[in-house]
This record gives C-alpha cells, structure tokens and sequence, in this order.
C-alpha cells in the first residue's frame, strides 16, 4: 500500500488495533515506544561430505556442524548484545537433513525467526548470526550460506502521540481498563507506516470477562475465540481517536 502511494500525501498520524486474547473484553492494552518485535525469517544451509555413518572421519559431517551453530548463535542474544537495552530471540524451527539413520548427508538445511526491539540491535545480530554461522561451520570443515529475509520492522508507538492520545483512550475503555502491556515478541506490518509518520497501535480485549485471558488460546490457535461483545469498544476507541486528534 505505501509502495501504491498511500502516503503520497502523508498523514500526520496514523491509528491501528489488534485484538488479541491476552486480554479481556472490555479491556485496551499498548505501551509507550516500542510495543512488538521485528521479525527476520532466516535460512542457513550446512554443506559437507556425505560419507557413511561408520567411518564419519571419511567426511565432513554437516548434521554436527548444524548442532554446533545452533548452539553458538545462542551466545548471540545472552552474552553478545547489551541485554539491558533490548530482548531479543533468535529461534530455529526447522532442521532438515540426511535419509538413512546410518549415512552422513552432504546437507542440512535450518530455518529460524529472529526477534528484536531496536533497529540498530535488528542490524547487528543479523551480521552476528551470518559470521557466527559461516565460522562455527568453516571450524568443523563444512561451508555455511546463510540468507536472512528482512521482514517487519519494530513497531514503535510514538511517544508524543501515544501520550496525547491515552486520555481518549481512558475515556472510552475507562482508565482501570487501559493496560499497559508487557513487550510483544509478535511482529506486525502496522510497522511501516509509523516508520513514516508517528503512529500508535494497541490492542483490544476479547475473551470474555469471566475467563483469565492469561490462559486463553492465542490469536492463532485452534481454539481462538473472539467475544463479539467485545468488539464495539474497538470502533468507539479508533473513532474517538480520530475525531479527538483533529480537536487537538
């Protein structure tokens, strides 16, 4: 949308909700700053010397050269980068390699998600996670090709905005129900936009008020379940935005 010229004529604000079962109906949760993570999907592919699994000194195995970058790229977010500016997770999902419980493939394929909060730290760990692959690799005699897919940015609630705009919100959720949330290591494209012009994002309670919405299914579970009665507090909130921001 913004490459189509959304923003041709930029807006001086933009306003974005989610809802989301960590909180209950009724409720609005956002924080100041940065709210959710960036996400970066990567892929690292290990190549070695197939060889049989008896004789693994005949080869280059690339099933232990993987083992070992996992557990190297670990010391990246805890002993690496400063911890007390940001969190930040570099997960694999998948590991992917060999046919034969005795034969030594030539490759392994891993794939993985990294999260941060700040945009220089997002910068940093993906030179990281590349150096520490690609060496980790060249140590055990295999050979690294690691590609990060840069995907969304940190999503960052601008600060002036979000503090001139927080007594709307307290008036129309009522201030016990404005909840300041905790970091979100979730990833949202609303990100682009307050890349570009000062943003705010929250999100909207809906599961029901007599359930903990601390163990309720999350957003993209099987057992999801949205309170529609929840629901109309989100279009007074954005609207009421809306119209107060113009008034100010």
């Amino acid at each position: 949308m913004l490459k189509e010229g959304l923003f041709a004529e930029k807006p001086e604000a933009v306003f974005g909700l989610h809802v989301t079962s960590s909180l209950n109906s009724g409720q609005i949760g956002l924080r100041s700053g940065p709210l959710m993570a960036s996400s970066d999907a990567f892929s690292i592919t290990v190549s070695g010397r197939q060889t049989h699994g008896s004789r693994p000194w005949n080869g280059i195995d690339p099933i232990v050269a993987s083992s070992q970058i996992i557990m190297a790229t670990q010391t990246i977010a805890s002993r690496q980068v400063d911890v007390t500016k940001a969190p930040s997770v570099i997960s694999f999902g998948a590991i992917k390699g060999g046919v034969r419980n005795n034969i030594i493939p030539d490759e392994v394929e891993m794939v993985g998600t990294i999260r941060t909060f700040d945009q220089d730290m997002r910068a940093d760990i993906k030179k990281r996670l590349k150096h520490t692959a690609e060496l980790t690799a060249q140590a055990a005699g295999a050979k690294a090709e690691v590609h990060i897919d840069h995907g969304y940015p940190v999503t960052v609630n601008n600060p002036v905005l979000t503090a001139q705009m927080m007594p709307t919100l307290e008036q129309a959720a009522g201030k016990d129900n404005v909840i300041i949330t905790d970091l979100i290591t979730g990833a949202e494209d609303f990100s682009y936009y307050a890349l570009e012009t000062p943003g705010m994002f929250f999100f909207l309670g809906i599961t029901p008020a007599d359930q903990d919405a601390k163990t309720a299914p999350s957003n993209h579970s099987p057992h999801f379940y949205i309170d529609e009665q929840g629901l109309p507090l989100g279009v007074k909130a954005l609207t009421n935005l809306v119209f107060d921001y113009l008034d100010k």
